[in-house]
């Protein structure tokens, strides 16, 4: 037996969508220039976020020191950032040449 929805939550604004409702539906970047115009759609259909990096860093996983690690943290906001420069120097000075 379906289970049948909880009147008191039912939204007759926004019901829930029919499998009509998906076949007439249309990508964003087709409807929003008919609606708002090209260059406003442009603006909202623009990628959000942090740009991709050329080169991309690798998230692992290390166990560090407590004292090492608060020592880095306690510089402030972009420790992380020094914690790799700091270890790139390290590799330049011991890297056999």
């Amino acid at each position: 037996m379906p289970k049948r929805p909880n009147p008191e939550l039912t939204d007759d604004d926004n019901p829930e969508w029919t499998d009509a409702d998906f076949a007439r539906a249309r990508p964003a970047s087709d409807v929003l220039p008919e609606l708002f115009g090209n260059q406003a759609a442009q603006t909202m259909l623009k990628p959000r976020g942090r740009p991709r990096a050329e080169v991309v860093k690798e998230r692992i996983t290390i166990r560090l020191d407590a004292d090492v690690l608060e020592a880095f943290r306690s510089t402030g906001k972009g420790w992380q950032t020094r914690m790799n420069d700091a270890m790139r120097d390290w590799v330049r000075a011991h890297s056999p040449v």
